[in-house]
């Protein structure tokens, strides 16, 4: 019989440099509304695949929906409004 031998050296032997940069970190923040959002909408339509969906559940669908789209129409506008420029 093998012994079973951990491979969490070879693993993490270059985990200094796969940090994120803090550009990465930057995006991420500016990004986690979008993806809270997303985690609500999911949870909502998680909560109905085992069971029919009442009233109650499409309508917390639609408004994590709704939140989901606000987040990413707020996300774009600030990338936008960041850029030098304009639209012609």
């Amino acid at each position: 019989m093998s012994p079973i031998v951990t491979v969490q050296d070879a693993v993490t032997a270059f985990a200094d440099f796969m940090e994120p940069t803090d550009a990465e970190l930057d995006a991420i923040e500016q990004e986690m509304p979008v993806i809270l959002a997303d985690v609500e909408l999911l949870d909502a339509q998680i909560m109905t695949l085992d069971r029919t969906p009442t009233v109650l559940d499409h309508q917390r669908i639609r408004r994590a929906r709704r939140r989901a789209l606000a987040a990413r129409v707020a996300l774009i506008n600030r990338k936008n409004a960041s850029m030098p420029g304009g639209a012609a």
